[in-house]
């Protein structure tokens, strides 16, 4: 049989994580991450990393394997995961590809794009901007430029919004209009597995998953990370919010409030982006597991043909 990659996608809190597991035991196979901002060390509560038993009961790769210290791109994981993915399917005809990050999910599948060279002057044009007016004026900027792309991205996603701008400002073009239509192709066949569930009941799981971050101490995380809040690492959901919060800018309840608030955005966004992609075989999140390995046997099979 040909080897297959599994990819699990869908909005935060869902429950990937658990799936990816089961299938991983199931199939005798090894879990990649595709989180983002699970791949640092020194993040944790406000990333909902794997637990400790989560990670004993199916072997994780790209999980808390860089520091916040260090530059590290979608570039630079899509090269590290299809060298990894070539060293684990030489053990197992299956891999697990697992996470809510739509663009790093989409480096390993589809592959990236060559995107024109930006000039020094425009990066830091923006980052005076953003310096000067904060996020919210990078935002607006790209709404403008190119609406279809600020309906996909993670808007709170500083690196993202100031990249997306260098290139729409570099050649003049929407930097969506850079995305390719013709998928790399993969030495491997793909699966693509999505669990979701009413908005309603999403909401409610990332609202109570916010609160069990606070009780497990995401305050004390985040305390013990102020010294580098300018990093780009930490401007991200979760980790901003408390740092107003300890900036004088608003109380503890209205920071947890904004996580939540920001997270479900987040949430919506993630299904905009995977929603767009017809491959996606989509299970309700209270989902039969025979049935899910079912239709990947069915599929691994049909595609070895």
């Amino acid at each position: 049989m040909t080897n297959t990659l599994i990819v699990v996608v869908g909005p935060t809190a869902i429950g990937k994580t658990s799936l990816s597991i089961k299938l991983a035991q199931n199939l005798d196979c090894e879990i990649v991450s595709a989180d983002s901002r699970q791949f640092y060390k020194e993040l944790c509560i406000g990333t909902a990393v794997p637990s400790t038993e989560e990670l004993q009961q199916a072997k994780h790769h790209f999980i808390q394997h860089k520091s916040i210290h260090e530059n590290y791109s979608v570039g630079d994981f899509e090269k590290e995961a299809l060298e990894k993915l070539t060293e684990l399917f030489k053990e197992n005809k299956y891999v697990i590809l697992v996470g809510g990050s739509g663009l790093y999910v989409d480096a390993v599948a589809k592959g990236l794009d060559s995107f024109p060279k930006v000039s020094g002057a425009i990066r830091e044009t923006l980052k005076e901007q953003y310096s000067k007016e904060g996020i919210e004026s990078l935002q607006q900027k790209l709404k403008e430029l190119d609406p279809l792309y600020y309906e996909k991205v993670d808007i709170h996603n500083t690196h993202r919004v100031m990249r997306a701008l260098e290139i729409c400002i570099s050649s003049g073009k929407p930097y969506s209009s850079f995305i390719t239509k013709t998928p790399k192709k993969r030495p491997f066949n793909i699966i693509k597995i999505g669990i979701t569930a009413e908005r309603q009941i999403i909401y409610n799981r990332i609202n109570e998953r916010v609160d069990i971050m606070i009780n497990n101490g995401l305050l004390e995380e985040v305390k013990s990370l102020y010294p580098d809040k300018s990093l780009n690492a930490l401007n991200t959901v979760g980790y901003k919010e408390i740092f107003g919060y300890m900036d004088g800018e608003s109380d503890l309840d209205f920071a947890i409030s904004e996580i939540k608030k920001n997270t479900r955005r987040f949430s919506k966004r993630q299904l905009t982006w995977f929603k767009k992609d017809q491959e996606i075989k989509w299970f309700d999140y209270l989902y039969n597991l025979d049935n899910i390995l079912s239709y990947i046997k069915k599929i691994a099979t049909k595609d070895s043909l």
